[in-house]
């Protein structure tokens, strides 16, 4: 079929005598054979830069990793991956030891805190009566406040635990001690990791479970330095096949050693459901205004002759061919720019026979 094609297309541009200069003359029912077709030029002005390669991510202020404050044995869990969660829900039940020992030293400080207290408040009164003298009353305020800081560090350390202020005031009440140590969620989010199971002994600071907002998402574009000019922090940019979109939000300052990309990153406010953290995708991005129009066309429009990019350009006779910069080439669309008016139909089909009509007048590529 191809062969047949090509035979075709010699038999008919052989029978054109009135090829001017750079020009392919044609007339309709030639066009028509070799299934050529035309279109406008798309309104030029911003430029989209498309089919850039990107992962979607999870911005690291929205991602949380929630840890046993204290060593513990997991006795219970109560949510998996995937589940969602309100801020405070309870995520795992522990058994810790040191939790009690933790709130029987709090106890402890509570009671010499009260003690101090007492004293300090006697021998002010005794020597602002002039029983006693100063170095005394020094010596309990003294001792007053050491208590006082012991036991606001040993609540401290009951609050970093996971205890609440609510449940240490219910301890100090008179409540007895208890070991259960409940690990309770940070955030509204999703449950995107859960690194423990129950009856797993666990150390301090041993990571249980990954949180995470998944909205909105980021992205983490890597762009051809070619293609990041005219582009600015606040660029819209979108997902097409996901029906996303976004903005820049930075713009990196070197070079990645393997590929020679920038890494641009972005955040995607507008269907950010249609997306999954990890995933990759081809977004398309958009450039300020340039000094030199640029154009969005497909790919299959761009022929390269000679190493020249050209694209053909409708005439009453026919179709030139047209020298072009390629800004950047996408996956299904490419960005030029070139000395053309705006105004112009463009061949989008059967460039492939043009092309090898023009390799033949120059005698071969």
């Amino acid at each position: 079929m191809r062969i047949f094609l090509i035979s075709t297309l010699l038999i008919l541009f052989s029978t054109n005598t009135a090829i001017a200069a750079n020009e392919l003359a044609l007339n309709p029912e030639q066009i028509k054979a070799l299934g050529i077709s035309s279109v406008p030029l798309p309104a030029p002005g911003t430029g989209l830069i498309s089919g850039i390669p990107a992962q979607v991510v999870i911005p690291g202020n929205q991602m949380f990793i929630v840890s046993t404050p204290l060593p513990a044995l997991v006795e219970q869990t109560l949510v998996g991956v995937g589940d969602h969660v309100r801020k405070g829900a309870t995520l795992a039940r522990l058994q810790s030891p040191a939790l009690a020992e933790a709130q029987r030293s709090l106890l402890q400080a509570s009671t010499q805190a009260q003690l101090a207290q007492g004293n300090f408040t006697r021998d002010e009164q005794l020597w602002k009566d002039g029983i006693i003298a100063e170095s005394r009353f020094r010596s309990a305020q003294s001792s007053y406040m050491e208590a006082s800081a012991a036991l606001a560090e040993r609540k401290q350390v009951l609050l970093l635990s996971g205890m609440s202020a609510k449940a240490i005031a219910s301890l100090q009440a008179g409540e007895n001690l208890n070991s259960l140590l409940e690990i309770n969620s940070p955030i509204d989010g999703v449950i995107l990791e859960k690194l423990v199971n129950a009856g797993q002994r666990l150390e301090s600071t041993t990571p249980l479970f990954k949180v995470a907002k998944l909205y909105p998402l980021g992205l983490e574009i890597q762009a051809p330095l070619a293609s990041t000019e005219g582009i600015v922090e606040g660029a819209a940019v979108s997902i097409p096949a996901y029906n996303a979109s976004g903005k820049i939000t930075a713009i990196g300052q070197s070079l990645s050693d393997s590929n020679q990309t920038i890494l641009l990153r972005a955040i995607i406010s507008k269907g950010t459901q249609n997306l999954r953290t990890g995933q990759h995708v081809d977004v398309s991005i958009a450039t300020s205004a340039s000094r030199k129009a640029q154009w969005n066309i497909p790919n299959g429009a761009l022929a390269r002759v000679e190493g020249k990019s050209i694209i053909f350009i409708e005439t009453p006779s026919g179709y030139r061919p047209v020298a072009v910069t390629v800004v950047h080439e996408g996956a299904k669309n490419t960005l030029i720019s070139g000395t053309l008016k705006g105004s112009e139909r463009f061949a989008i089909s059967g460039v492939s026979e043009l092309k090898a009509q023009v390799m033949g007048i120059g005698g071969g590529e």
